[in-house]
């Protein structure tokens, strides 16, 4: 099918589902396409009565799925997500604006996530240790199982991997037997409730997830104070993780939040392989990624030379209607975030910037824009700007001065590192204040199953990916046993 010719989705009258059920509400909340603002569907906007129903129905529910059982449901999800992955692509498409490239990569990856997940339920998860060790020790042995939390997990999710993100609370939720309320972004819920019903359809047992649509305004803080909460789970912005973290109260916190992550190039670094990291880094998914490079941290020696590669490179994307399979870079999700990333370089120009290469800004469509010479200390740089913005920030040759810089800002994600000489790499893993380094790669790099999460206002330490995320969902029970052998 051409994508680009084929007709526009229906709009899409969405329910929430609570435990399975379709539940509407007379006030509805609008998606729209942040290309063409035509409508792309409805949700419900939820009041905090429906966030109560949604947690004293889970929470009353008792999960008992069997390891296998929980391992068919996982694998049965990805296999589905993987057979209509375009289905997927083309709704991720009309509620972000994203292009079809990337969108269908988000689909694409879902499966990893689901089929890692799988693969690790059916793993045993337990630990021995033999008591016998000291003088004063006993012929025993202790043992260590994984039990389910007593309440239910709040998953809250934002806008840029709508499915993905959303992928990586529930998959780890429902690998150790957890009941899930999940909160999509009302910017883009669509994609959520559409992974619901694959997950029903999978088999699994609908009290275990409830979706709920709204936003703050209709629902409030109901979806981190609820009293069957047990964990918060969160990605997106660090204002509402800080609040989060105020408000939720003696309840486990996962806050995944923002970043600015450097590309750091040293001046032995293969300068045209480090140029193609950085403009990919920084414009893929139109850049709204935590962990896309925010800021390009050259040093003097070479700058000149990178930059030039930078913007080669950057002037054969393709920014413009995502549908079309030709474009690289889609919107971003809407145009007061484009004219935000407007002014933002338009003030980095006023303290000196030059921008290399760009295009005027139409609605949410915001081109990739090259600037060099940009303060390392200005909004741009020192903010988290989720956008296709490709900065260049000019560095003494010195790595200790790289690393401060580097370090300047309040976020502590990724990085990713151009470097061939060891003793720098040393001192990049030891001495870069993040959660990831990545040398000769770009911050984002990560498999679904990796530990994934940042440090300062990034996030509070806790990782996601598969594996840390389903032992944060979980509590460590021991026993212990007379053991004489």
């Amino acid at each position: 099918m051409n994508i680009h010719t084929s007709p526009s989705q229906p709009v899409r009258l969405e329910s929430m589902r609570i435990a399975g059920k379709l539940v509407r509400t007379d006030d509805v909340i609008e998606v729209r396409n942040p290309y063409d603002n035509t409508l792309t569907g409805t949700v419900p906007a939820a009041r905090p009565e429906h966030v109560r129903e949604a947690f004293r129905t889970a929470k009353a529910f008792k999960p008992k799925l069997s390891r296998y059982e929980r391992q068919q449901i996982l694998q049965r999800t990805a296999e589905l997500l993987r057979d209509r992955k375009e289905k997927f692509a083309r709704l991720i498409v009309a509620e972000t604006g994203l292009c079809w490239k990337d969108a269908l990569y988000e689909a694409s990856r879902a499966y990893d996530v689901w089929s890692f997940a799988a693969q690790l339920t059916i793993k045993d998860d337990g630990e021995i240790y033999a008591c016998d060790i000291s003088p004063m020790g006993k012929e025993r042995k202790i043992f260590t199982t994984r039990v389910p939390l007593l309440g239910v997990v709040s998953a809250i999710t934002p806008f840029n991997h709508p499915l993905n993100m959303v992928s990586h609370k529930l998959a780890p939720a429902i690998a150790t037997n957890n009941r899930v309320v999940l909160k999509p972004t009302e910017l883009t819920p669509l994609t959520a409730l559409a992974l619901a019903d694959v997950l029903y359809e999978a088999g699994l047992p609908p009290e275990m997830l409830s979706v709920i649509t709204g936003n703050p305004s209709t629902m409030g803080d109901a979806m981190i104070t609820d009293p069957d909460a047990d964990l918060v789970t969160f990605t997106g912005s660090v204002r509402v993780g800080k609040h989060i973290a105020n408000t939720a109260g003696y309840k486990r916190k996962v806050l995944e939040l923002g970043g600015n992550d450097p590309l750091i190039v040293m001046e032995d670094a293969d300068l045209d392989k480090a140029a193609e990291l950085a403009v990919a880094g920084a414009t893929k998914n139109s850049g709204q990624r935590c962990t896309a490079v925010k800021r390009i941290l050259v040093v003097d020696s070479v700058a000149d030379d990178f930059a030039k590669l930078v913007a080669e490179k950057a002037k054969l994307l393709k920014s413009g209607d995502p549908m079309d399979p030709s474009t690289d870079v889609g919107t971003v999700i809407n145009e007061r975030s484009a004219i935000l990333f407007e002014n933002r370089v338009n003030d980095a120009v006023e303290r000196g910037a030059e921008i290399l290469h760009g295009a005027p800004r139409r609605g949410a469509l915001f081109a990739p824009t090259v600037v060099d010479h940009v303060p390392a200390d200005c909004e741009l740089v020192f903010e988290e700007t989720f956008g296709p913005v490709i900065p260049i920030v000019r560095c003494p040759d010195d790595i200790s001065e790289v690393i401060r810089i580097s370090n300047s800002t309040a976020y502590g994600l990724s990085s990713g590192v151009c470097t061939n000489r060891l003793d720098y790499v040393t001192r990049f893993v030891a001495e870069l204040e993040v959660g990831t380094v990545n040398v000769w790669e770009v911050p984002g790099y990560r498999i679904e199953m990796s530990p994934f999460g940042g440090i300062k206002d990034s996030g509070l330490g806790d990782k996601e990916g598969v594996v840390e995320a389903m032992k944060g969902f979980t509590n460590v029970r021991t026993w212990s046993l007379p053991w004489n052998i």
